[in-house]
């Protein structure tokens, strides 16, 4: 006599995404912004404006796996405090997400905002 028991099949759930990670913005060429997408948009290209952050961000973007440790990232010229405060400043803006595994800190691009990113601005051309 076999002790199988037959499960019943769960729909998936839709994944919640907080409001940080959600695409921001039409392209510019849709419409003009409104001022809560407006305030969105320059947070995420003001964060992008530090050299420290746009090498640690590219640093994670570019790193295999499309996730890096922070350990394996830390070596752009500043303390590692520094590094710690600029790569809360891209998560903050919504570029990055991160997770604690252990003792070290993984960081991933936020795919969806950077696609809303990239499709805003390859319209102007």
């Amino acid at each position: 006599m076999s002790n199988t028991k037959v499960l019943p099949l769960l729909e998936p759930q839709v994944p919640v995404v907080p409001e940080a990670v959600a695409p921001c913005c039409p392209p510019l060429t849709e419409r003009p912004l409104t001022a809560d997408e407006a305030e969105k948009t320059a947070r995420m290209f003001k964060a992008l404006g530090d050299p420290v952050r746009l090498r640690l961000f590219s640093a994670v973007a570019s790193h295999e796996g499309g996730e890096a440790c922070v350990c394996d990232i830390s070596d752009v010229g500043v303390s590692q405090p520094t590094v710690s405060h600029h790569l809360k400043k891209l998560k903050e803006a919504g570029l990055l997400t991160s997770e604690r595994r252990g003792t070290w800190v993984y960081y991933r691009v936020e795919p969806s905002v950077v696609a809303a990113m990239g499709q805003m601005l390859g319209t102007l051309g």
